[in-house]
């Protein structure tokens, strides 16, 4: 780590501006109002400030109510908080932190006039989502001093703030601005200016992967939802969460990385969300998305299998990998397995004599009576489990399959014929992804890690996450899968190919 790493965080008597005062331009100012800053705020539209200024003081009130902050230090921050009728009055300012418009052209006008008007060690700050960093700041005389500092909505709840080096960026710069973001009460990550920065490049196959099962007709959004729940561990389902985000929001930041990294297969938007978006059906904020919102409406509920009698005994060949917890769990359970482990498959065998297989790629279409099971995050813990077969796999096989995970206290959720199936294709995706922008120095694997769990509440980060499965698994999968969907999408990244190998001695190589 540089000394640079090391610089203090802003003095809380330095004045912090804030251009821009809609929700995260006076979520921002909220935070470093807090933090014990002399805040100003600007924005182009005469009267914006003062009304920014009110609602910042007024979330201030609700504080105290709450006896989340202390009368004194309200008084106090309202005395700190000035709104400003023109951009000269930032001259004081030690940083400018802008939430304007996401618009390059506009974005450089601004930053252009303020360094006309700020002292020479001003840090100069964007919180764009989508525009490169390193172009805002291709303007300026003084670009070393000019960094990113995402915050996420509402900025003064969560914690998380990617600090964005652009190409010129001096790295005292970022590594102050990461000190301060600390001092205010913030977890900081830094990373490259790369599109969609940590959270917005990794994320995209959560959506995605979802949405492209929902295209192949796969399964329902509530489903897929409940899937990536209640077995992947996840918050909320893509399809409910981007009804809460909006539809047009999150298609814009899907197309905005897709276009940045050149149409890269891998990043290419949903035409379903795309028609989506067409019909005006943006979600929460307009009664209608994936599902319908209102008084009236009626939340869709996920396909759960009927009731099913369990197999009296089945038998465990091989390693069964991310999915080893299940023989004990069948034991418990009062089912007789029995193991042989001489055997190199990785499989349950069922009564029936079909076999029941962790999601690797492959379908059922391929095999004559294979049901595949879909990864969970904890297999004990998980309380749905997503079950495929094909119009070939034998009735009785999959009868038998649904039984054994509802003995062991899952409901099922029968699926179409989808190569990956849902959670499994999507963590893949996820860890590849991750491996890709750790090989390329975009961020460290602490950062990247630490970015997706607080920024979209991932049970796992995603370098994490790839360690636990096995260094191959994430390469194995995508590379079956790529081979029946050879579009690009699901080819492994150069890093996940290289992860997948072991060195354990030098000049060993041993996959």
């Amino acid at each position: 780590m540089t000394a640079t790493a090391h610089l203090p965080a802003l003095a809380p008597s330095r004045t912090v501006a804030v251009v821009g005062t809609g929700t995260m331009g006076q979520g921002i100012a909220q935070v470093a109002l807090v933090a014990g800053h002399p805040v100003r705020l600007y924005d182009a539209l005469p009267g914006r400030a003062e009304k920014a200024a009110e609602a910042i003081t007024a979330r201030l009130d609700r504080l105290v109510e709450k006896g989340r902050m202390e009368a004194p230090q309200r008084d106090a921050a309202r005395e700190r908080l000035l709104p400003a009728a023109d951009p000269s009055e930032l001259a004081d300012a030690a940083l400018v932190i802008e939430a304007i418009l996401e618009q390059l052209p506009v974005k450089q006008e601004l930053f252009t006039t303020l360094e006309e008007i700020v002292s020479e060690d001003c840090l100069l700050a964007t919180n764009t989502s989508s525009l490169s960093v390193t172009a805002i700041a291709g303007v300026l005389r003084h670009p070393g001093r000019f960094v990113g500092m995402h915050f996420f909505n509402p900025a003064p709840l969560l914690p998380l703030v990617e600090i964005v080096s652009g190409f010129a960026t001096d790295d005292a710069s970022a590594a102050r601005a990461s000190a301060t973001a600390g001092a205010w009460g913030k977890t900081p990550v830094r990373c490259t200016d790369t599109p969609g920065f940590i959270v917005n490049r990794i994320a995209r196959p959560f959506y995605a992967e979802a949405f492209a099962v929902h295209e192949e007709r796969g399964a329902d959004p509530a489903t897929i939802d409940a899937v990536l729940r209640e077995s992947g561990g996840f918050r909320m389902g893509p399809f409910e969460l981007t009804d809460l985000i909006g539809q047009d929001v999150n298609e814009a930041v899907t197309r905005s990385v897709w276009e940045s990294f050149f149409q890269d297969p891998k990043f290419r938007p949903s035409l379903a969300q795309q028609r989506l978006v067409e019909s005006g059906r943006l979600g929460r904020k307009s009664g209608r998305g994936w599902y319908a919102y209102g008084e009236d409406a009626v939340r869709p509920e996920p396909h759960t299998a009927p009731a099913t009698e369990a197999p009296s005994g089945i038998t465990v060949e091989g390693d069964l990998g991310p999915a080893a917890e299940l023989v004990a769990m069948a034991r418990e359970a009062g089912i007789a397995v029995r193991e042989d482990e001489e055997d190199a498959g990785c499989r349950i065998v069922l009564p029936s004599g079909g076999q029941l297989v962790l999601a690797d790629g492959q379908t059922s279409a391929e095999f004559r009576d294979v049901v595949y099971f879909d990864l969970a995050l904890d297999y004990r813990s998980a309380t749905r489990i997503a079950l495929s077969a094909s119009e070939v796999t034998g009735w009785e096989t999959l009868r038998q399959s649904i039984g054994l995970f509802q003995r062991l206290g899952k409901k099922v959720s029968v699926i179409g014929d989808v190569p990956g199936m849902i959670v499994a294709r999507t963590v893949a995706m996820l860890v590849d992804l991750a491996a890709d922008a750790l090989a390329r120095g975009v961020a460290s694997a602490q950062d990247i890690d630490t970015a997706m769990r607080l920024g979209v509440n991932y049970p796992l980060g995603p370098v994490e996450w790839g360690r636990r499965l096995g260094r191959a698994w994430a390469h194995e999968l995508l590379d079956e899968l790529h081979a029946r969907v050879p579009s690009g999408r699901y080819a492994p990244s150069l890093a996940l190919y290289r992860q997948s190998y072991v060195h354990p001695e030098k000049g060993g190589t041993v996959r």
